[in-house]
């Protein structure tokens, strides 16, 4: 592997490296940071946790290093999903350009008047490296004081969780308030279809980098619990149990399934905190200080932290609820086993998320390996991880509650109109109390089966003498002078 000194030129930046102790290149940050250097736009997708951040930081820090980009001007744009994401993008260019003269401003919502005042001077004044996410900084250029026509490199970051997120016309505005001749580098942790054609529109001639895409690190241990509903608490539990937890976060699929985890852990006598975003900005930045410093073993969170929390010694994710998307598990699972580490992901895979499971394992191109449920919770579900598709369609037998069903939609008035051109049913119970003088099926009970042909012989001809019958007796109504009404009020 390449080392930094071999490919940065600033002394100031290599300093700061070396008091993080950084030394060698990641292989993105490898493959990267020569091309960023060349000027070339990027296309990137490699697996998180892999030092994508710094792939595109280092460079860009070298050359606005240089000093021949304007001063007072807004020389680097990031964009982020989220505030998380783009908090931590700044706490690394503050970590990186420690001995320069170089500024950087988050840019993100949520926040109080003073922290947005903050921001809109940082804008005006010029800022070298704006960190925001789509929405906030759309506001502040709504408002006429932000000018991006001197941006030399715009940076997207997270480019497939933004489009999910609704970002694309946001990103577009933005795009057309910057200047054309710029270097835009696009880093996704995954590559669909709409990302290649997001990316045709705003990169020019890009260098392409394709790692691992839409794969976790080779160094976590995966691992699933095949189980009821009702058993998750109790493997939780288990879990802890065997292994007292350090630094953990349990991943839930709602914030009100969180806040009752929580309390929950809580019992357990463990430090737990919670992530979630009925949390405001304040309470997040203290949750995520106090799991960093250990003042919390346990964070219980949405997907809201499975991406943009950069931490190195996080030992364990437990996936709660297997996520909707295979692309989301990678990036949970990717919160552990960071920085060459080794790390754990288990997950808890109820009766109705095998399908889920599946894709996870399709897209893994391995499957997971199983874990046995405690004894004392008694066994599982069965292994069908795959649920047949319910096609509406059944063979050699009804379904449950089929025959009532029928009774209680066929137990109707036989009337010529709507039985002549229909055809048989395949098992009714027909009931037919009405008083009808001079028909034999009053008050009498009849079944008629389907099971042969002979059954449908029957039932038509059964249908045919009691049609013949009403349309005697309505004839017979007729020469008297009777309508159908009156008829029907005798009897």
């Amino acid at each position: 592997m390449l080392r930094f000194d071999e490919i940065l030129e600033n002394d100031d930046l290599l300093d700061a490296l070396w008091d993080m102790r950084f030394d060698e290149c990641t292989p993105i940050q490898e493959q990267a940071i020569p091309a960023v250097l060349e000027g070339r736009d990027l296309l990137a997708c490699a697996q998180t946790g892999t030092g994508k951040t710094a792939a595109y930081l280092l460079p860009v820090i070298d050359l606005l290093a240089d000093g021949t980009f304007p001063k007072n001007a807004v020389n680097c744009v990031i964009m982020a999903p989220t505030r998380e994401l783009a908090q931590q993008i700044d706490q690394q260019m503050q970590g990186f350009s420690y001995f320069l003269p170089i500024s950087s401003m988050p840019i993100y919502g949520g926040t109080d008047g003073h922290t947005y005042e903050q921001q809109r001077k940082s804008l005006k004044a010029g800022a070298d490296v704006v960190i925001a996410t789509p929405g906030r900084l759309l506001a502040h250029l709504s408002m006429g004081y932000v000018d991006l026509s001197q941006v030399s490199f715009f940076i997207l970051d997270e480019a497939d969780r933004m489009l999910d997120m609704g970002f694309f016309d946001d990103i577009m505005q933005i795009v057309g308030r910057l200047p054309k001749e710029r270097q835009t580098l696009l880093f996704s942790a995954t590559m669909p279809p709409k990302i290649q054609q997001f990316a045709e529109k705003i990169l020019n001639d890009p260098f392409e980098i394709k790692l691992a895409v839409s794969k976790p690190a080779e160094k976590i241990c995966q691992s699933a619990y095949i189980c009821y509903e009702i058993q998750k608490l109790g493997i939780l539990r288990h879990i802890f149990k065997q292994t007292p937890p350090d630094k953990v976060i349990v991943f839930s699929s709602s914030k009100l399934k969180v806040k009752e985890l929580t309390r929950a852990v809580r019992q357990m006598g463990i430090k737990v905190g919670e992530m979630h975003s009925d949390l405001d900005q304040t309470k997040r930045e203290q949750q995520i200080l106090d799991f960093k410093s250990g003042k919390i073993n346990v964070l219980i969170a949405t997907d809201i932290v499975s991406r943009g929390i950069d931490i190195d010694d996080i030992e364990l994710v437990i996936n709660y609820d297997v996520p909707r998307e295979a692309e989301d598990y990678v990036h949970r699972v990717g919160r552990t086993a960071r920085a060459n580490r080794d790390g754990r992901a288990i997950t808890f895979v109820s009766e109705k998320d095998g399908q889920r499971l599946h894709q996870i394992e399709k897209l893994l191109e391995k499957k997971v390996d199983r874990e046995e449920i405690p004894s004392d919770l008694g066994p599982g579900p069965s292994e069908n991880l795959k649920p047949e598709r319910n096609t509406g369609k059944t063979k050699g037998h009804r379904k449950p509650g089929s025959s009532k069903r029928n009774r209680a939609t066929k137990q109707a008035n036989v009337t010529a109109d709507n039985h002549r051109d229909r055809k048989a049913p395949q098992s009714i119970s027909h009931t037919d109390n009405r008083k009808t003088p001079s028909t034999p099926l009053s008050s009498s009970t009849y079944t008629i089966e389907n099971n042969e042909g002979g059954g449908k012989k029957k039932t038509r001809n059964r249908r045919r003498k009691h049609q013949d019958r009403r349309r005697k007796s309505e004839v017979s109504h007729q020469e008297n002078g009777i309508s159908p009404q009156n008829a029907e009020n005798q009897k």
